[in-house]
């Protein structure tokens, strides 16, 4: 019994990091279009950024468009937490290597720059087809599988965070 116990734990203890974040966010008042893509899960591959400035929220996608919505009393209440830096955000989307779809919510910082100096100003970039890049440290990492490294040195994979989505125009939560 105490193997079967011990052998159910591996490496989805760590899928998961331990920052906070806090984030709940309903699209069916603000009927966003950039985020809403992200949401979808029938168009996966599409991320988008999701960040906080004064009391709006910024969404851009990985496509490049980007838009700002003002926050609910509700939403200023709640008082969102996007990882290490909330001034970043955090990156959100369904990956397209898998069948259904995994919604995933990354941070948008460069986790191994930031375990470096423990400073979150390595923002990164996202292109079209689902990569995000550092341009500090220039690895390259695949959202859409698990943010793992696919190019410059190894490392840490994105830091990953629980999220779900009730489609386009519903509700986005990001915690952990």
């Amino acid at each position: 019994m105490a193997l079967f116990v011990l052998g159910g734990c591996g490496e989805s203890e760590f899928e998961y990091s331990s920052h906070r974040v806090r984030l709940v966010y309903d699209n069916s008042l603000h009927l966003d279009a950039t985020l809403s893509v992200s949401m979808n899960a029938m168009a996966p591959g599409t991320f988008c950024r999701v960040s906080v400035s004064g009391n709006y929220f910024t969404f851009t996608n990985s496509h490049g468009q980007s838009s700002r919505q003002p926050m609910t009393s509700v939403e200023q209440q709640r008082l969102p937490i996007l990882g290490v830096n909330n001034e970043s955000g955090v990156i959100v989307g369904f990956g397209l290597l898998s069948d259904p779809p995994v919604f995933y919510a990354y941070d948008a910082q460069c986790p191994n720059c930031y375990e470096n100096d423990s400073r979150p100003r390595y923002l990164l970039s996202m292109t079209s087809d689902g990569k995000a890049k550092c341009s500090r440290c220039g690895r390259t990492y695949d959202m859409n599988n698990s943010g793992i490294i696919i190019d410059g040195g190894p490392g840490e994979k994105l830091y990953r965070y629980h999220a779900s989505t009730t489609g386009p125009n519903g509700i986005l939560s990001v915690n952990n």
